[in-house]
């Protein structure tokens, strides 16, 4: 063996040391940052950073419904040392099958994509199992305890009442972070029979059940208030928003007292709440679903017991009793009054708002390309008979031909599902806010007609503009480079106004650089409406002629009497 001197030794001990460092170095420069924690009223919780986003999911902000079923819910429990927050957990329970863990099916033979649980078509993949101990949100924020006083953009899922989660990318808000410097919450609750089943009437321990689900949103709201210093956001500059069945959870909170105060600005993205379950029928669908679970006739403590002993799923399947008719019900202990009739709630005249429908909102009537114009009118009264009031199919098949000579007759067989159907709630709430001189300057609405992957500006289209992840949406938006580039373009304008609108309450914001033609307010001589497309622009009385005449009929909303 050659023997190493004194010198040989120091050079090799000088490389390994050099070699050590510059390792240690390299290693110091890519090292992971450490997982951040948050101290929330109830305790510490650890997240992940995330393209330099400090995230937190499934953040309880209330204890197990199971331990609360039916009533109204309870702020978690303390807790010592620190909860892992970086992954989805758990999503309320569905109606609909389980979409959580395994591969998502393939196209349905109809070439229909497959869709989440909140009827987004192409989304991405639900994460989490059904549970009752489902009360969770999701936290996006920059920075933490920085004392910045953000505004805060609070999501509330579609899926009606009956089903939906936020445990999908779809709603990740990093992007929204990094462009507007904004904290993002998404919100799980209790939806269906666990949310909405009236028993008030039956067991005073119940008297909240009508509306337990809202009840969750409520105590969501409180916990982002009472935590926002922490994240780095303003208690009092808090955006309420939701597509669908989430904006219809909006419009109800503006006319519940007990939300009062806890939300600053509301944007309803295809959700309308007109009006909510009376008792009298809100009764009726509880005996349905009793008598499915053989609790049939009991009351008091008897009910209380044998609620108690059923398992969640023997709940889920007796929900599915009375199918899509979940909705708040007037109880007159949490929601006095229908949130939107007679007129605008004058409990939230004060607070800004934003209004919005797709272009082709409804998939109700349903019809191949080659539909003929004898076909439309049969294709129409499958569809929505029940909303067309006292205009016939053919009647109104003739007159949105003639307000459009362009359409097709697939087209025109749509754009009437949509108007008497979809779109005839947001009318009326926009003209119901237009018509309250408090509420009408401080009213926007607007339209989606960017097209998707179908080629129609379908339900849900607009969410994957407002959170800015086009890139995650491509089976649902398309996937030609042009297209997905001008989706891009469009994305980058609405996400950036719906930040300056829960920035200051106007989505004009206070800047000449939004990229934004100038947004007038809604009142009922111009109905001035943002025309979501390549190019946004502005019309008035977008479809005027569609509107007059569905506006012949009297609006029915699902899960409430015939007028």
């Amino acid at each position: 063996m050659k023997r190493i001197n004194r010198r040989t030794l120091l050079q090799v001990s000088g490389m390994a040391a050099a070699s050590l460092a510059l390792r240690t170095k390299a290693w110091a420069a890519i090292q992971v940052p450490p997982d951040p924690i948050a101290t929330t009223s109830a305790g510490k919780i650890s997240g992940v950073m995330e393209d330099g986003i400090n995230v937190f999911r499934s953040v309880p902000y209330g204890v197990d419904t199971a331990k609360t079923r039916f009533r109204a819910p309870i702020a978690p429990t303390a807790w010592s040392g620190v909860k892992e927050c970086a992954v989805f957990t758990t999503m309320a329970p569905q109606l609909v099958a389980a979409r959580a863990s395994g591969p998502r099916p393939a196209a349905s033979p109809t070439g229909n994509l497959p869709t989440s649980s909140s009827g987004v078509p192409g989304a991405p993949r639900d994460v989490g199992v059904q549970s009752e101990d489902c009360l969770h949100l999701n936290v996006f924020t920059p920075g933490l305890r920085d004392k910045k006083k953000r505004p805060v953009l609070c999501y509330f899922h579609g899926g009606a009442y009956n089903n939906g989660t936020v445990n999908s990318d779809l709603y990740d808000g990093k992007r929204l972070c990094h462009r507007g410097d904004v904290v993002v919450v998404t919100v799980n609750h209790r939806l269906n029979a666990f949310g909405y089943m009236y028993l008030g009437d039956l067991a005073p321990e119940y008297k909240d059940s009508g509306n337990a689900g809202q009840l969750d949103l409520v105590l969501a709201l409180h916990w982002i208030k009472d935590n926002a210093a922490e994240f780095g956001a303003d208690a009092d500059r808090i955006l309420i928003f939701g597509q669908s069945g989430g904006g219809a959870k909006c419009a109800a909170l503006m006319a519940t007292p007990v939300a009062k105060g806890l939300f600053h600005r509301v944007m309803t993205m295809s959700g309308q709440q007109i009006k909510g379950a009376s008792i009298e029928i809100a009764s009726g669908r509880a005996a349905t679903v009793l008598d499915k679970l053989g609790a049939g006739g009991l009351k008091g403590k008897d009910l209380v017991a044998k609620i108690d002993s059923l398992t969640m799923e023997q709940i889920q399947d007796g929900a599915r009793a009375v199918s899509s008719d979940w909705l708040p019900v007037v109880d007159d202990v949490i929601l006095f009054r229908n949130p939107f009739d007679p007129d605008a709630p004058k409990l939230s005249e004060t607070v800004p708002m934003m209004l919005g429908n797709t272009h082709d909102e409804t998939g109700a009537v349903n019809g191949p390309a080659s539909m003929t114009w004898e076909q439309a009118p049969d294709a129409v009264d499958r569809g929505v008979h029940e909303y067309l009031g006292p205009v016939t199919a053919q009647e109104a098949v003739d007159a949105f031909r003639k307000a459009d000579p362009t359409y097709t007759p697939q087209q025109v067989a749509r754009a009437v599902g949509t108007a008497f159907r979809a779109w005839a709630g947001q009318r009326m709430e926009a003209e119901r806010r237009a018509a309250n001189p408090v509420s009408q300057p401080r009213t926007w609405v607007y339209q989606m007609n960017f097209k998707g992957a179908d080629g129609w500006a379908t339900h849900t289209i607009d969410i994957p503009f407002m959170f800015d992840n086009i890139a995650i949406a491509q089976r649902q938006v398309g996937s030609d480079p042009q297209h997905v580039a001008e989706a891009n373009a469009l994305a980058a304008i609405m996400s950036q106004t719906l930040i300056e609108y829960a920035r200051v309450g106007n989505p004009n914001g206070d800047s000449k650089d939004t990229g934004l033609p100038h947004w007038p307010a809604y009142d009922l001589k111009n109905r001035a409406t943002m025309m979501w497309e390549t190019k946004p622009r502005v019309e008035n009385d977008p479809r005027g002629g569609e509107r007059v005449e569905a506006e012949k009929s009297h609006y029915h909303q699902a899960g409430t009497p015939l007028p």
